[in-house]
């Protein structure tokens, strides 16, 4: 499966190419606004024909999973935080 964005050969800032298997740059997914922003790229992604829709099905459907993992742990660290201050 080709990465988001990931080409054959991807031309670099001056215009050099980059090797085919040159990891992709780490993508921020820290809070939900990144995380929905990286959806939006996905989406954008498939709409353009970049990805295969399978290929943007599966990366959305974990990056739903990391947002619903991310509002777990807010919530948690919300009634640790309440639940102290009844203490």
């Amino acid at each position: 499966m080709m990465q988001r964005g990931e080409k054959q050969n991807q031309s670099g800032a001056e215009g050099e190419l980059i090797p085919a298997n040159t990891p992709p740059p780490k993508i921020n997914l820290q809070n939900a606004a990144a995380i929905r922003r990286e959806l939006a790229a996905v989406y954008r992604d498939a709409r353009a024909g970049k990805i295969e829709t399978q290929d943007a099905t599966r990366l959305g459907y974990l990056l739903n999973l990391l947002g619903q993992a991310l509002e777990r742990e807010v919530l948690e660290n919300r009634l640790e935080a309440l639940e102290a201050q009844q203490s």
